[in-house]
């Protein structure tokens, strides 16, 4: 009788591993596996978790470099574990608000970068290395790797990646004067780590720190009233032993007419609108503004810059990361996840809440400033402790928790303006600003204002 082989061929895991992630993805898994080692080693501040320690990352044209003060991995973790195609040990961490479950991060990332990898970490006296290169990758009879017992790099407990053959796309991407990567990927760790470098990790990218960047939600506390004030919509819940925050509201005041216009061109920065998902302190949806968070389904309008004051968050917390409604890159939400499916319907109820509102208040009145004259900015996540418990109400469909639904102020009286938008060619309108206000450099509101007030005297003088 012969024998049929049925082993793997390891370049298939390595191909098909790296085939759907991006690059700055890849490179944020190492990342989170230093932040999963800073909950296990790092300070025991409830505030400040990972006080004291840091990651920072090089990325160069020639080689790439993670380096980490985070405690190290543990020999026996290390030659049981960590270099695995895949989580065997189920159950360690499920006492630590980390992200990974499924063991292929690491190994996904170093593949990704490049052929030649040297690995050295030290875990209290405990040191080891090992390096995995192409002759490794190659060899589909070798699954082992071999530990050295120093790391001579490292004076204390942390782990260094270097990877100094890289493949060449993520050469030219790493080099400062064929792309913009670097200085994106800069502002993809302060989107993705804010909320992490808030509670003390420090973050730099070739030298330079990362500084947190966090949402903030307009509230009223004046105003508890019939009447309302302006104040987002709150709700809290736990589910299998994820608890669930969700704010959504406004994030700054309502857009005047010029604003919403230099919107719609692009001119004015909208980055902070729409919904933000955190799962474990990283945020794996930003601001998004698609069907994926409610917009454009089940009476929800589609985003527009009408909405570019609304914002929302979405907050995940969980000890076994496996319940979380994140995917495998963790760099995305789990649609199939029937969690995320009952999360969905109050996101989408809070946005018809306040897309409704912005539409009773589209144009530009003294009312609607008077509205707005009292709020104030505050932390997105600290809404919930500015509401005074008599007015939270039981949810008791879906998913039961508390929610507090706000009565937002509506117009005392109806509202008899419209707005009137047109294009015309710029050098059209240039030639009715220098007319009408001897300006032909008139913003082009300013133009349409003076066209139709011109318009209107020659209307009523007839």
């Amino acid at each position: 009788m012969s024998i049929a082989k049925a082993s793997p061929a390891k370049r298939f895991f390595v191909e098909m591993l790296t085939r759907d992630i991006e690059l700055a993805d890849a490179i944020l898994d190492l990342l989170d596996n230093c932040i999963d080692g800073a909950l296990r080693s790092g300070s025991k501040d409830p505030k400040l978790p990972y006080k004291g320690c840091h990651a920072h990352i090089d990325l160069k044209p020639t080689y790439f470099r993670i380096a980490d003060n985070c405690g190290g991995i543990p020999r026996v973790l290390a030659e049981e574990h960590a270099f695995r195609f895949g989580r065997k040990d189920r159950g360690r961490d499920q006492d630590l608000a980390t992200v990974g479950v499924y063991g292929i991060g690491m190994k996904r990332a170093i593949f990704k970068l490049g052929t030649n990898c040297t690995i050295e970490s030290r875990h209290g006296e405990d040191r080891f290395s090992v390096t995995i290169d192409k002759n490794w990758i190659d060899d589909d009879d070798k699954w082992e790797l071999e530990l050295s017992n120093t790391a001579p790099s490292l004076n204390a407990a942390g782990t260094k990646i270097d990877i100094d053959q890289l493949h060449p796309s993520v050469a030219i991407a790493f080099s400062q004067d064929k792309g913009g990567f670097v200085d994106d990927f800069h502002q993809v760790v302060q989107r993705h780590y804010s909320y992490v470098i808030e509670k003390g990790f420090e973050i730099k990218v070739n030298g330079k720190l990362v500084l947190a960047s966090t949402l903030q939600t307009l509230f009223d506390a004046n105003d508890f009233d019939e009447r309302g004030g302006i104040k987002p919509y709150v709700y809290e819940a736990e589910h299998d032993g994820v608890t669930v925050n969700l704010v959504m509201g406004l994030y700054e005041k309502l857009p005047t007419d010029q604003e919403q216009e230099d919107s719609e061109k692009g001119v004015r920065n909208k980055e902070s609108a729409g919904w933000t998902i955190v799962c474990n302190d990283r945020v794996v949806v930003s601001s998004d503004k698609t069907r994926l968070t409610g917009w454009g389904e089940a009476g929800v309008p589609a985003y527009h810059s009408q909405f570019i004051a609304l914002a929302g968050i979405v907050i995940f917390k969980c000890n076994d990361a496996i319940k979380l409604p994140v995917t495998t890159t963790k760099r995305g939400i789990d649609q199939n996840s029937e969690l995320f499916g009952h999360v969905k319907e109050v996101m989408r109820d809070a946005l018809k809440h306040f897309t409704s509102f912005t539409n009773k208040w589209k144009a530009q009145s003294p009312e609607r400033d008077d509205i707005q004259g009292t709020v104030k900015a505050i932390d997105i996540r600290s809404a919930a402790i500015s509401i005074p418990t008599d007015k939270w109400k039981a949810v008791k469909k879906g998913i039961q928790g508390r929610r507090f639904v706000p009565t937002l102020p509506e117009p005392a009286r109806e509202n008899k303006t419209r707005r009137i938008q047109f294009t015309k060619p710029i050098e059209e309108i240039a030639a009715i600003g220098a007319y009408l206000l001897e300006d032909a450099k008139a913003k082009p509101a300013d133009v349409g204002i003076a066209t139709f007030e011109w318009a209107l005297k020659k209307a009523q003088s007839i």
